[in-house]
Formats: structure tokens, C-alpha cells, sequence
């Protein structure tokens, strides 16, 4: 019995449990067979769908007719599903005695193998006269179909051994159990015997082994099979599609779509699925486009799959519009299609549509899965909505999933994004088990706010808890470490990331860098930015922020350029650092490069550039160019107009202030703390007391806002101004803001102005108790006393900032030349054109004292001889960096000087004097405000 030998040898031979389940099962059958038969043949009907009247013939047919219809009977029951019929059918045959042909004997082996009773295939199989390939190949198809690979490879070799050779349909058969088993191998040895029976060029066999050769990942021998192929269909083109598609090669699908559509031969879904996959994992909205319409020439635009595949492709190129479009088109859109919809518009920022698009699929009566509450949970974050976010989650409970891991991950997360830290806790809590992403949840809510303290204390807990932590991890971590200004524990967690071996990756780098920068570490930061295998946006963004925060606005525009070289281009937020850096420096030149960036790039529309536009145009003291950049915004918020506000204060455009204000109020805005600070300046610069303590008032009692402190020391400023000092004293006592250095600051600053040395004095006191490391302070003092000629006192003052080890900033003026920053200090002699800079100043000093121009030597408060007095003057930094930009500059431009202190009376003279005998524009900012000299005359109304 050769059939049963096999399947004794596949039950001793073969270890996997699939094949041996099969001959047990096969066996069984097998020794049930006679007596089944026995009982089929006194109680079974054919079924009467098959409409051949088998048992009910009205005239004697002749054997070999009998045979005939016999068989087309078994064809029609292994088609039509009707294995109680074949039995009938077959009892029929041994009851009468008939001697089946091999065509009937063909045609029971395949009625049986087609319903998968492999154990009756075997018997009859087994009790066949002869065999031919036709036998061997209905087994073998049966077998295939359900699965059963490496038993049909076995059976292969015991038909080799029966001496019947294989046809197409054969090795068809064959490679597929090799593509089902990946027996690349055997493949190969299926690939020689079709070359030895002439079937290589059958399209059919061709397009198995590309199949074969694809799905075992040797794409190289299945494109050399599809090449040599003489004729070549949709299944040939969508098996080699398919192992690309496997191995993510994206590109060489879209380049194979193009020569299919090129032979105009009719592709499939399938084809077109993995067409619009590929065009999503690329962007290619082109390709994807023509994939599109020949989904719509095929009539598969309903196909929930295809339509799937288009909703990805569109959501992933921005498209949210085409992407509802095609979802409106599904006639019946499952629970993928809504989650992939509902997907889309949360990435395009169309938050509230996704919302209510959830709400919509609920009242469809689709129920959502857990991917779908994955999405709208993180949707309902992004809204920020408390009660949206607590009935998302009351949701997911009635819907049973509360232990899924996934989705308490999501919840978590989502809680900590709305700062509802104790709900994200409590989830937490409640988990049966942790993951790393539960922690890397719970971490993520400590990345700014007043949660960044919690992240240290949650990553010691991670590491006792025995869980590793992966990059997300040390992101976060690292985040929470810059945020806090935590080096010290940032170095530990440098450490760990050294010890888990992460240090090369590039998300944990920029993270790193991004600390380092933080704290003021740039010569670690820009080491470990030198050690990034690459440098991404991100990184080089994190290095450049970092030097625009510690004041190196050179060195962070040299890097922008840097990384242009290099090929990265900058995005919203790289570009807002570097024009903030610009605004720092002064320098006009590069911002305007930057603005002219940002247009281009499509990027001005952003509230958060666009506001960086106006603050370099005003902080480079173009406030007609910052006025115009503020009116062509996009969208404005209260960020962008308090932008506008203290451009025009710095200008000194006090009515401007207000006006703008008003503006602001009319069209709905809501003021916040920094509004006020510009408000209550401009009102103290122009001397409105009355108007002044009705904007402070209104503060409370119209926006609901408690005063800080600053808004205190703006109504002191207010009030010390006017020379008010009674009722400066009787506010500092109301406020109750006596400990506060910034107050006294203040309080010192107005009697500097009046010259107020007793009240002086005191607050100076209270600065030294308060704050005794500020230089400024001591200096103020000194200047009150040396106004009143108090010289003792002045050099008192002295010895005790001395003794203090309290140092003055020194300072200094700098301009901008061909783009290069040129810094100037007192009687510098280091400049290398300080020769002609000397000869310069002393014409312009000889041409203004012809103009009228008096030295004002008093304000030198040094007790010096009068030509020691006037030596310092004419060799004050902002003249020497007016001297070298007049010969440098072209007279036509405007110069612009910048300082880090104030400017004095007599050199804001000089300026105003050398602006009208020159007829050149000179834009001085100091530590106060923008001096716009012009025809003699200056626009802060020589008000210093």
C-alpha cells in the first residue's frame, strides 16, 4: 500500500506538529473507509442542487457514458462544495461494480482533496491501477490549499519515485507548497526540473517561481525570472511587487508600476494596494495620483482595503480634504477606515473635526477598537479639554478595555499633556503591570511647567522597578534635566546612557546637546555635537538656541549659515532663534536675510516667526519695518502684539503704546501681565501719573490680573518719575513690597534723576542687605553722591564694592561693517584702524564745537582735572564706533550703534550735533531705549 507506507514515513520522519497532526488524521479516515462507503451506499442521495437525476435514469446508459457523467458529477462536487454527494457518488460505483477509468479515478482523488478528506484522497489514491501526474497534482492542490507545504514536497519526491514526470500545472502546484514552507532549496530543484520537462516558459510556472524567489527574499533571481519571461501577467507583476514590497523598497515598486502601466496591462487591487503604499512611504503624491485613478478606472474605489490605502496616502501628503473626499466614497466604512480617517485630521491639526468625525462613527453604530481610542485619546490631549478627556476615558471603560496596556499608556500620556498629573497617576496606579512605555508616559509629563521636578524622582523609581530605560526614556529625562537647569543629575544620566550604550544615537545626542546648551556648558555641547553621527535639524537647532540663550548671537548665526551649508534647511523654530539672535546683536543685515528665508520657505505665516520679525525689526531700530511686518501677519495673539507694544516703547513712541493698546482691547484680545509692563512704561516715559494708576487698578479690578512685581516697580517708576517720592514710599508700604530688590531699583534709579541723595542712599542700603553683588547699584549710589560733590562718600562707595569683590560691567558699543561686528570700548587703542578712527573723531569734534557743541564735563563724575574730563569724553566707546562707521559706511546708510549702558547727556549731544553737520541718520540703542539722531534734533526729545 504506497500511499499509507507515506504516511507512515511522514509520521516517524517529520518533527513538525502541523504534518504530523495531517497523517493522523489521514490514517484515521483511511481504515474508516470501506464501512463508511458500506453506509453511504443504503442511505445517501445525491444532492439535488447538482440537477443530474443520478439514481432515477429512465434509459440504461452505456459503461463507458456512465463513466463520464460520473466524473462530471465528482468535477461538479468538488466546484460546488458537496462532499456528501461525492460519497454517494463513489458508493454508487463500488455498489454496481463499475471499473473506473483514470479520468474518474482523477476526478474522486480531486473531489475528496478539494473538501481537505486528504484521508480518503490518499485511499483511492493508493488503490488507483495507474497514476499519472494528473492524480498526483488534485493531492497535491488539495494539500496546498489548506496549507499543508512540506507534505506536498514529500509527496513530490514519492511521485518522482512512481516514475510520473511533472507537467505545468505540477511544478505550478509544487512551488507553491515551496513559497508556502520557504524551501528555497527545493525551489531551486523545482526551477531545473521545469527547464528538464520544457514548462520554464508556461506564464504560470514562470510567475510561480517569482513568486518563490520573491517571498524568499531573493529578488535578484526573481527579477531574472520575470525578465525571461516571454509573456507576463498580473499575478507575475504582483508577486515580484509583493517582494519588494516585503523588503521596503518603495522605490523599485514605483519604478516597476511605471512599466506595468506602460504594457497597459490591467492591474489589480493588490497591485494597486501596494502602488499606494509605496507612494505614502515616499510622499509621492504623483505616482499616488495615478494610482488613484486607476483605482477608479478598475472599479476599485469601494474596495474598503484600496479606499484604506488612499486615506493613508492623502493623510500622509497633507491632503486632509482628498482624504475626507475618498472616506465619503467608502459606501460602508469599517472601524480601520474610520481610526485612519480620524488619524488624518489630528496630524493636520483639525482637531475638532476629529472629535466630532468619533462622534459620528458612534452614532454609525461602529464600535471603535483600541486603535481607534489610541487616536481620539490622543486627540482629546491636543484639545486640552478636561471633561473631553475624562469622558474618552470613562468611554474605553464601558467599553471593557481598561486592561489593555496600550491603552492606559495613551490615557497617561493624554493626562499629562493637560497637566492633570493626578489623573495620569491614578491610571498608573491602577495597571495590573507596567511596561517601559507606562513610565515613558508618566515621564512626559515632566518636561516643563511645575511638573519638571517630578521627572528626576519617576526615573529613580523606573530604574528600582527593574525596567531599562530605552531612548524615549532618556529624551524625556534629559527634557526634564534642561527645563530644571539640573546638571548635576544630568550628569548621571549621561552616565546611564554611556553605560546602555546610546550615546550615538542621534535623538539622544540632540538631547544632550540641548542640556548642556541650557546650562551654559557650550564647550560640552559642542563637543557632543561634533560626536553626532548625524546632524539633523534638530541638533543643529538645539546647538544654535543654545548659543542665542547665553548671548554668542554670533556664534549662533555662524552655525545657521554652517547648517545651510551643509544642506539642512531650517524650520519655524530655527529660524525664530536665529532672528531672536539677530535682535540681540543688532544685526540688521542677517535678519533681513533671515525674513527674506522665511518668505520664501513659506514660513512668515507663522505667528511665532512672524513675531521674531517684528521684535529684530524694532530691536535693530527699524520701527516703521517692524510697524509693517506687525500689520502683514497672518494671525496675531497677545505674544505677537506685546511685540509690537514694547517696539514702539523702546522707540520711545509712548502714545503709539497706548493707542496700540486700545487697538488690541477693541478686537477681543485679552491683555496678559506683559501687556501691562509696556503700558505702565510708556505711561511713566510721558509722565501720565493719573493715567498710570488707573491702567494699575484696572489690572485687578477690569482683567482679573494680581500685580507682580514688576508691575509694581513700573507705578514706583511711575510715580518717582513725577518726583512724587511721599507717595512712593506710602505704595512700597500699601503693596507691601519692602523686600524686593527690584523695588528699591527702582526707588534709586528716580532719585538719581532728582537727585534725591537721602532717600538715595536708603534704598541703596536696602539693595546691599538685598542683593549685594550688583554693580549697577553701587554705581548709582556713586553717581548721586558725585552730583552733590559728596567725594568722600563717592569714594566710600567704592571701597566697599572693592571690598565686595564686586566688579563694574565694563562698557562698550558695538556696530555692524559688511557683516562683521566691530566692538568698541573707552580710549580703545585695539582696533586695527584705531589710527584713522582718532583722526576721525577729532574732525568731528572740532566741526561740532564750530556747530555750537560745549563739552559737558560735569557729567564726568570722576575727581579728575578738567583736561583729564574732557580726554574721557571725546574718547567715550559710542563716538569711537560712530568715528570708525563714518569711515567705513557708505553716508547715504544709516548708522546704527548699539550699547550695553546707558548713554550719556554730552555724547547724546555730540550725536544730535554730528547728525545735523553731517546731514547723516545715526540710530544709537543703549540699556533704555532707541535715540534716533536726524537734522540735529533726536526722537527720545532729549529725554536720556
Amino acid at each position: 500500500m504506497l500511499i499509507q507506507s507515506l504516511v507512515f514515513r511522514c509520521l516517524s520522519t517529520r518533527k513538525n506538529h502541523l504534518v504530523i497532526e495531517f497523517p493522523r488524521r489521514l490514517l484515521s479516515a483511511s481504515f474508516q473507509f470501506v464501512s463508511s462507503f458500506s453506509a453511504h451506499v443504503a442511505t445517501e442521495e445525491i444532492n439535488p442542487s447538482l440537477k443530474v437525476p443520478l439514481f432515477k435514469e429512465k434509459t440504461k446508459l452505456e459503461g463507458a457514458k456512465r463513466l463520464k457523467l460520473y466524473s462530471k458529477i465528482l468535477h461538479d462536487c468538488a466546484s460546488k462544495g458537496s462532499l456528501s454527494s461525492a460519497k454517494a457518488v463513489h458508493g454508487k460505483i463500488i455498489k454496481k461494480g463499475f471499473d473506473p477509468d483514470l479520468h474518474l479515478w482523477n476526478s474522486l482523488v480531486n473531489a475528496y482533496a478539494k473538501r481537505g478528506v486528504f484521508g480518503y484522497a490518499c485511499k483511492v489514491l493508493d488503490r488507483m491501477p495507474e497514476r499519472d501526474v494528473v492524480s498526483w497534482t488534485a493531492l497535491f492542490s488539495g494539500l496546498v490549499n489548506e496549507g499543508y507545504g512540506y507534505d506536498v514536497l514529500d509527496l513530490y519526491c514519492s511521485m518522482k519515485k512512481d516514475g510520473v514526470l511533472p507537467n505545468g500545472h505540477c511544478l505550478v502546484t509544487a512551488l507553491k507548497a515551496c513559497s508556502l514552507s520557504l524551501d528555497l532549496f527545493f525551489g531551486t530543484l523545482l526551477h531545473g526540473e521545469g527547464v528538464k520537462v520544457g514548462v520554464l516558459l508556461d506564464i504560470f510556472v514562470g510567475s510561480s517561481l517569482v513568486d518563490l524567489y520573491a517571498k524568499c527574499g531573493q529578488m535578484e533571481l526573481a527579477e531574472r525570472v520575470f525578465l525571461f519571461m516571454d509573456k507576463k501577467n498580473v499575478v507575475s507583476w504582483n508577486a515580484l511587487l509583493n517582494g519588494y514590497a516585503l523588503k521596503g523598497d518603495a522605490g523599485k515598486i514605483l519604478n516597476l508600476f511605471q512599466g506595468m502601466t506602460e504594457s497597459e496591462l490591467r492591474c489589480s487591487k493588490f497591485t494597486l494596494s501596494n502602488v499606494l503604499k509605496s507612494c505614502t512611504y515616499l510622499v509621492n503624491l504623483t505616482w499616488g495620483l495615478i494610482a488613484h485613478s486607476l483605482v477608479i478606472k478598475t472599479g476599485c474605489e469601494h474596495d474598503e482595503f484600496v479606499g484604506c490605502c488612499l486615506l493613508d496616502l492623502y493623510s500622509k501628503c497633507g491632503l486632509a480634504e482628498d482624504t475626507l473626499k475618498v472616506f465619503k466614497r467608502i459606501q460602508e466604512p469599517n472601524i480601520v477606515a474610520w481610526s485612519a480617517m480620524i488619524d488624518c485630521l489630528d496630524e493636520q491639526g483639525q482637531i475638532q473635526e476629529a472629535a466630532e468625525l468619533f462622534s459620528l462613527m458612534r452614532c454609525k453604530g461602529v464600535s471603535p477598537n483600541q486603535h481607534t481610542f489610541a487616536s481620539i485619546a490622543g486627540v482629546a490631549a491636543n484639545l486640552g479639554d478636561r471633561l473631553y478627556c475624562e469622558g474618552v476615558h470613562a468611554c474605553i471603560l464601558k467599553h471593557g478595555f481598561e486592561s489593555e496596556i496600550i491603552l492606559s499608556n495613551a490615557l497617561i500620556a493624554m493626562y499629562m499633556k493637560i497637566r492633570s498629573v493626578q489623573n495620569g497617576w491614578q491610571v498608573f496606579k491602577e495597571m495590573s503591570f507596567w511596561n517601559s512605555a507606562s513610565w515613558n508616559s508618566l515621564l512626559s509629563g515632566s518636561h516643563n511647567g511645575k511638573t519638571c521636578d517630578r521627572g528626576p524622582s519617576i526615573f529613580h523609581k523606573m530604574l528600582a522597578e527593574g525596567f531599562k530605560p530605552d531612548i524615549c526614556t532618556f529624551t524625556s529625562i534629559l527634557r526634564s534635566c534642561s527645563n530644571l537647569l539640573n546638571i548635576k543629575f544630568g550628569h548621571q544620566v549621561h552616565a546611564h546612557i554611556i553605560k546602555n550604550g546610546l550615546k550615538d544615537n542621534n535623538l539622544v545626542g540632540t538631547s544632550l546637546i540641548d542640556l548642556y546648551a541650557k546650562n551654559g556648558f557650550l564647550a560640552d555641547a559642542e563637543l557632543l555635537f561634533t560626536q553626532l553621527i548625524e546632524r539633523d535639524l534638530f541638533s543643529w537647532t538645539a546647538l544654535i538656541a543654545g548659543y542665542a540663550q547665553s548671548d554668542c548671537s554670533e556664534k549662533a548665526i555662524k552655525c545657521f549659515n554652517h547648517m545651510q551649508r551643509q544642506g539642512v534647511t531650517p524650520n519655524n523654530f530655527t529660524l525664530a532663534t536665529c532672528l531672536s539672535s539677530c535682535s540681540n546683536m543688532g544685526m540688521l543685515e542677517n535678519g533681513q536675510l533671515l525674513h527674506s528665508m522665511a518668505i520664501k520657505a513659506g514660513n512668515s505665516g507663522d505667528v511665532f516667526v512672524s513675531s521674531s520679525i517684528v521684535d529684530m525689526y524694532a530691536n535693530c531700530g527699524c520701527i516703521e519695518e517692524a510697524e509693517a511686518a506687525f500689520l502683514g501677519m497672518v494671525s496675531t495673539d497677545t505674544v505677537s502684539w506685546n511685540m509690537m507694544l514694547f517696539g514702539y516703547l523702546q522707540h520711545r513712541q509712548g502714545l503709539k503704546v497706548l493707542e496700540t493698546f486700545r487697538t488690541m482691547l477693541d478686537k477681543g484680545l485679552e491683555p496678559d501681565e506683559v501687556t501691562f509692563i509696556a503700558v505702565l512704561s510708556a505711561c511713566s516715559y510721558m509722565g501720565f501719573v493719573i493715567e498710570g494708576k488707573e491702567y494699575f487698578d484696572s489690572l485687578t479690578n477690569v482683567f482679573g490680573i494680581v500685580p507682580t512685581i514688576k508691575h509694581c516697580a513700573c507705578m514706583i517708576d511711575i510715580l518717582g518719575r513725577a518726583g512724587k517720592f511721599n507717595e512712593v514710599k506710602s505704595f512700597i508700604k500699601d503693596m507691601k513690597v519692602t523686600s524686593n530688590p527690584l523695588i528699591w531699583e527702582t526707588v534709586l534709579g528716580a532719585c538719581r534723576m532728582h537727585g534725591n541723595d537721602k532717600l538715595g542712599e536708603s534704598a541703596a542700603e536696602k539693595l546691599f542687605e538685598l542683593n549685594p553683588g550688583i554693580a549697577s547699584h553701587y554705581i548709582l549710589l556713586a553717581n548721586i553722591f558725585a552730583a552733590k560733590g559728596r567725594w568722600e562718600d563717592v569714594r566710600r562707595v567704592r571701597a566697599l564694592m572693592t571690598h565686595c569683590g564686586v566688579k563694574k560691567e565694563p562698557g562698550c558699543s558695538w556696530v555692524m561693517v559688511n557683516g562683521q561686528v566691530h566692538i568698541f570700548r573707552s580710549t580703545d587703542g585695539c582696533h586695527p584702524k584705531h589710527g584713522e578712527i582718532y583722526i576721525k573723531l577729532k574732525e568731528l569734534v572740532e566741526k561740532s564745537i564750530l556747530a555750537g557743541y560745549v563739552p559737558k564735563t560735569d557729567h564726568i563724575l570722576n575727581d579728575v582735572g578738567d583736561d583729564e574730563k574732557l580726554e574721557q569724553l571725546f574718547h567715550h566707546n559710542e563716538r569711537l564706533a560712530l568715528a570708525f562707521a563714518l569711515i567705513s559706511i557708505n553716508p547715504v546708510k544709516t548708522i546704527r550703534i548699539f550699547k550695553n549702558l546707558h548713554i550719556c547727556e554730552d555724547c547724546h549731544d555730540f550725536m544730535k550735533l554730528v547728525s545735523g553737520v553731517r546731514k547723516q541718520e545715526i540710530v544709537v540703542r543703549d540699556a533704555n531705549c532707541f535715540h534716533h539722531f536726524k537734522s540735529g534734533i533726536c526722537s527720545c526729545q532729549d529725554y536720556c
